[in-house]
């Protein structure tokens, strides 16, 4: 897990990734890198971005963007098919502590305590 402080001053785009959290594939059971993140100053609805890089490798550059509800959806970026069904798997099963977690109401900890391997 990696938590960084938001840059002062930088735009939101930019500090995107500073305010993400990323999860390995041996907490989630993915095959890939998976970021999830508090609301903050975003003004889309939750959301958790896809590293397609396989196995522990984090490259920003190459990244699938998710919306997690009303139903899991790819929003921008490409997964093949068989990734797409486990990411869906994923984000539905662990739904209720995503949104928690975008909402300020589970900090990391709680987040990562609730959450369930694929």
């Amino acid at each position: 897990m990696n938590v960084h402080q938001p840059i002062p001053g930088a735009p939101v785009e930019e500090e995107d990734f500073f305010d993400m959290s990323n999860l390995r594939p041996r907490h989630t059971g993915l095959p890939m890198v998976v970021w999830v993140s508090h609301r903050g100053r975003t003004r889309h609805d939750a959301r958790v971005k896809v590293c397609r890089t396989p196995d522990d490798r984090i490259d920003i550059d190459d990244m699938a963007v998710m919306g997690i509800r009303p139903t899991p959806t790819l929003i921008e970026g490409h997964l093949d098919a068989g990734s797409l069904k486990l990411v869906q798997k994923w984000i539905a099963l662990n739904e209720a502590a995503l949104i928690g977690y975008w909402d300020g109401e589970l900090d990391t900890v709680e987040m990562l305590q609730s959450l369930k391997r694929i």
